[in-house]
């Protein structure tokens, strides 16, 4: 046996087993990759390739601080398809708009949300983080009435909503207790809007109270005074 010299620190070492002479060139090889990207690589799942065509869905995000709405589009990738433990996974995301003001940190936002999505695992952590970013202008109204502080926060909430429709997250839900006091709560609120349009109907000014001689909405001040002006009944005699 011929003597080998070593000319350079030896940082560590393996014993290669007999009939394991195939996995030296893959440790080799990895370890090659560690030293060229100065790191070691590690991946926390298996990485998938991006098919040719990935089932999608486009929300629509139109806000009123801007002129030109938001098309958002999240491209899923079906795994372990045709089995018992098929599961359809977001797996990119793009935002379309004709509003150039905020190009850059869209395609900032989209590639970092399409490499998470990519990485596998819990993702659903990205709704809250998003859902939690607010506008130092302020935030605005959407029409129905629910604040949004933002519209990276807009955004989370579009997520959310897809990633509940493919099953990731669950849709919340009431309890018995809670939708027997909606009801409740629902119907006490009708009855008192029923009221309120039987006066709402009425020829006479809005804001009007109930005179005490005919029962009519019709009482309003005049000239300092008290008056019904469907019967003509004054405070003032």
């Amino acid at each position: 046996m011929s003597a080998i010299k070593i000319e350079k620190k030896i940082s560590k070492y393996r014993v290669v087993k007999p009939g394991a002479e195939s996995e030296v060139p893959v440790a080799a090889k990895a370890a090659e990759l560690a030293t060229s990207h100065g790191g070691k690589v590690v991946r926390l799942t298996e990485e998938v390739q991006r098919p040719e065509v990935l089932i999608g869905s486009t929300y629509k995000i139109k806000t009123p601080v801007s002129d030109h709405a938001m098309y958002v589009t999240i491209n899923d990738i079906i795994l372990n398809e045709g089995t018992e433990h098929e599961q359809r996974r977001p797996f990119e995301v793009f935002i379309n708009s004709k509003n150039l003001d905020h190009y850059q940190w869209i395609v900032a936002l989209t590639r970092i949300i399409s490499a998470v999505f990519r990485k596998g695992g819990d993702v659903t952590f990205l709704v809250e983080e998003l859902k939690a970013v607010f506008d130092p202008r302020g935030g605005y109204w959407q029409p129905g009435g629910k604040f949004m502080p933002s519209i990276i926060a807009e955004l989370g909430y579009v997520i959310e909503k897809h990633l509940q429709t493919i099953g990731l997250l669950q849709q919340p839900g009431l309890d018995e207790h809670q939708r027997k006091l909606i009801e409740e709560k629902r119907a006490e609120f009708e009855a008192r809007t029923n009221q309120a349009d039987a006066f709402a109907n009425s020829h006479f000014p809005e804001g009007a109270q109930l005179c005490s001689k005919c029962s009519t909405a019709a009482v309003v001040m005049m000239d300092g005074c008290m008056t019904c002006l469907n019967c003509g009944d004054s405070k003032c005699g």
